[in-house]
């Protein structure tokens, strides 16, 4: 197999992860946003409940700044890693490298689909209403000001702290109580790979091999020995 197959074989497969990630991701967002009302919850078993809530930020409900600064971040960050995914497809890098540099991507994409998309075709989701699909435009906010869709909650230890526990005694607890969604925990697994398994190309990172820019000057310098 030449190099220009095998580049092209490893971009389709790649591009098949991304669209099954982003595919997952937003079935499921879209099946709890119009069956389930607003902070509604079941139970699969004692540790894992399906829980709807929506969020106006990043990753597992964070916020920072204004809704429209972080939708323009998003775009940002996504094309830089698309450049530099493409520019790794090329290097020939290892290929679990680049599986956890798209199932980032998807996370990041996912969740700009909701920003972009979910507040002008859907109404608004209240603990009262399901929400629906309406024309184009009739939705509950404007391009770029949708909400995330969260569902998935882990309550993997649900107590009640004993009484002798200082300033927290006798309240609740809950070990784990982020609500996040599909995309979040493909960002969150492909980063643990990534420090786990791909620590050398991670201690490479640099805005010089992001943008590629030590190749051109390899080329350059190599043009002036010849």
């Amino acid at each position: 197999m030449s190099s220009m197959s095998r580049t092209m074989t490893r971009a389709r497969n790649a591009l098949i992860i991304l669209v099954s990630i982003l595919v997952v991701d937003q079935v499921s967002k879209i099946l709890v946003k119009t069956n389930m009302t607003l902070h509604e919850s079941f139970e699969i078993f004692s540790w894992f409940k399906i829980m709807f809530i929506e969020n106006n930020g990043m990753a597992y409900g964070m916020e920072l700044g204004s809704k429209l600064a972080l939708s323009l971040m998003r775009f940002a960050l996504i094309a830089i890693l698309v450049q530099y995914i493409i520019r790794e497809l090329r290097n020939n890098s290892r290929w679990g490298y680049v599986v956890c540099l798209v199932m980032i991507l998807a996370g990041a994409v996912g969740n700009m689909i909701d920003g972009m998309f979910y507040g002008v075709v859907f109404d608004a989701s209240t603990p009262y209403t399901v929400s629906s699909l309406v024309a184009p435009g009739q939705g509950y906010s404007s391009f770029l000001y949708g909400k995330v869709v969260d569902m998935l909650y882990f309550p993997i230890i649900d107590t009640v702290l004993p009484e002798w526990v200082p300033f927290y005694g006798g309240e609740p607890y809950v070990f784990f109580s982020p609500v996040f969604n599909i995309a979040d925990s493909s960002i969150s697994v492909a980063v643990a790979l990534l420090l786990l398994f791909y620590r050398q190309e991670c201690s490479e990172l640099s805005w010089s091999r992001i943008f590629g820019i030590d190749e051109r000057e390899d080329k350059a310098q190599k043009k002036e020995l010849k």
